[in-house]
């Protein structure tokens, strides 16, 4: 499952013009480092990938996700947006990468 929302959330930055630069997840949340152009309305976007996201992984892994949801949504409505310039890429890389692994 978490191949699948990376390779859809690589497919949908693509769209928007910008860079998925790390992704990995946890049981219940996921990390993405991006590259985004300023253009960009950030709350739009986000909307975006979690509701197609949201779609897709409810499609492709309904007979698992009916086991623990039982409303038609996916992704809660909160997320967490921080700022990194400045930061080195490699040391978020890092930080993205050593996120402990989901069990699916």
């Amino acid at each position: 499952m978490l191949a699948f929302l990376q390779s859809t959330a690589e497919r949908l930055c693509s769209k928007w013009d910008c860079a998925l630069l790390e992704f990995n997840g946890e049981p219940d949340h996921i990390h993405l480092l991006l590259s985004l152009t300023p253009k960009i309305n950030l709350s739009t976007f986000v909307n975006n990938i979690k509701t197609v996201s949201s779609r897709l992984v409810r499609k492709e892994f309904n007979a698992h996700l009916k086991k623990f949801y039982w409303k038609p949504v996916f992704w809660s409505r909160s997320y967490c947006v921080l700022s990194c310039g400045g930061a080195p890429l490699s040391v978020l890389k890092q930080y993205i990468e050593k996120q402990s692994q989901p069990l699916i």
